[in-house]
């Protein structure tokens, strides 16, 4: 048997934040808006699928990111932008997510 995460419990919508690409971590920006997350902060979803004024933003589920830094192991971590549009690991601020499966640079998440 295989092993997948897609489509488990994703949820999406539509915000303005343009030139952000397919993958990226971001942020809240404004009413209705996202931008990338700098390095250290909180991230609210990961795009699916970027337009030039638009994107698709999965705001629940389980999403797979690029990691950089020190990649958890399977459990809770404490993640944060690291500024590239993934994610990395953080002693101070950042969330408290689930990780369900984590290998050499990408973690699959629970946001």
């Amino acid at each position: 048997m295989e092993v997948s995460f897609q489509g488990i419990g994703e949820w999406a919508a539509t915000f303005m934040g343009g030139g952000l690409q397919e993958g990226q971590v971001v942020k809240p920006s404004g009413s209705g808006a996202v931008a990338l997350c700098g390095d250290g902060e909180d991230f609210c979803g990961v795009v699916r699928k970027g337009g030039r004024d638009a994107c698709c933003v999965q705001l629940g589920g389980l999403a797979r990111v690029a990691c950089s830094g020190t990649v958890p192991p399977a459990g809770f971590a404490v993640l944060a932008g690291d500024g590239k549009g993934g994610v990395k690991t953080v002693t101070t601020g950042g969330q408290r997510v689930l990780v369900i499966a984590a290998d050499k640079d990408t973690v699959t998440i629970r946001l």
